[in-house]
């Protein structure tokens, strides 16, 4: 009760010192993020955060302005917290994904994305950057097959969603991939 007493007048001394709710700087990180304001972006969802650290979906948020920025060690933290805090958020989970796979960190990558594979049906990306993983994981046996559905599925999907070049972009990989693990695995 007494640590209850202490957050609440410790959060509402923060509101008013700095004029703002965790919410409302959560708004304004949101306007900077689609303004592509993405520098003051990080910093009022830091201070949304300071308010409320128990929000996924500001710490996800963080972590997808932190990438934008091209920092990818920030952006990794912020994105597991907020699969931590919120383990079913699989567009987290994805996110969190497709930056492991820029860091070259395919066995995580995996980790994360064949839990949204598996998990939420029909997501391009998702299959797309799952295939990328196992096209370059390299600490085991090649996964041609998982390469070449995954690629696959996510051709068909970007089609289906009228993504023509993200469609034509996965494309070209499978059929480096068809090539690199011989045409007549799959067809």
């Amino acid at each position: 009760m007494r640590s209850t007493v202490f957050l609440f007048i410790f959060l509402l001394q923060a509101s008013i010192a700095w004029g703002l709710t965790p919410e409302q700087w959560f708004q304004e990180g949101n306007k900077f993020s689609a303004e592509g304001q993405f520098k003051e972006a990080v910093k009022v969802y830091k201070k949304s955060i300071t308010g409320n650290a128990l929000s996924p979906v500001a710490h996800y948020n963080l972590g997808i302005a932190y990438k934008n920025l091209g920092q990818f060690d920030d952006a990794i933290t912020s994105l597991e917290k907020s699969v931590k805090l919120e383990p079913v958020n699989m567009d987290a989970r994805v996110t969190l994904g497709n930056v492991y796979n820029l860091q070259e960190r395919w066995s995580d990558a995996i980790g994360q994305l064949n839990i949204v594979v598996h998990r939420k049906k029909g997501d391009a990306e998702a299959h797309g950057n799952l295939g990328w993983a196992y096209y370059n994981y390299k600490e085991g046996p090649p996964f041609k097959k998982v390469v070449i559905l995954n690629l696959a599925r996510a051709v068909e999907l970007f089609k289906e969603q009228d993504q023509i070049q993200a469609a034509e972009a996965t494309k070209k990989i499978l059929e480096e991939a068809r090539n690199k693990f011989g045409v007549t695995l799959i067809q």
